[in-house]
């Protein structure tokens, strides 16, 4: 799909890496939340508390879960689940990276 409808965003963004990854709240009417963002090229490590599923919009990205040692590639229409409690690395080289994560 290529937009949400009928939902609320949060006007403020979230702001991480010096600017480097900025995110939207999307919240949907039963409850849900999903961030909609963009990632200009760096290579960075975020922190989650619950699991995630990144779903890849556009560009690609290089990603190492925590505890694997191997990086795997990601491009437009593919996704990669994070643990919740856990980390990730994620590195972004070129062309920004959309993305949207859905939480839970």
């Amino acid at each position: 799909m290529s937009q949400f409808d009928n939902v609320a965003v949060v006007k403020q963004a979230n702001v991480y890496f010096d600017g480097k990854c900025v995110s939207h709240t999307v919240q949907f009417a039963d409850g849900t939340k999903k961030s909609v963002g963009v990632i200009l090229p760096a290579t960075l490590t975020f922190n989650t508390g619950a699991p995630e599923i990144m779903e890849t919009v556009a560009g690609a990205c290089r990603v190492k879960l925590a505890g694997e040692s191997e990086w795997k590639t990601y491009g437009a229409g593919q996704s990669f689940n994070v643990p919740g409690n856990s980390s990730f690395d994620i590195e972004v080289s070129g062309e920004p990276y959309h993305y949207v994560c859905h939480f839970g």
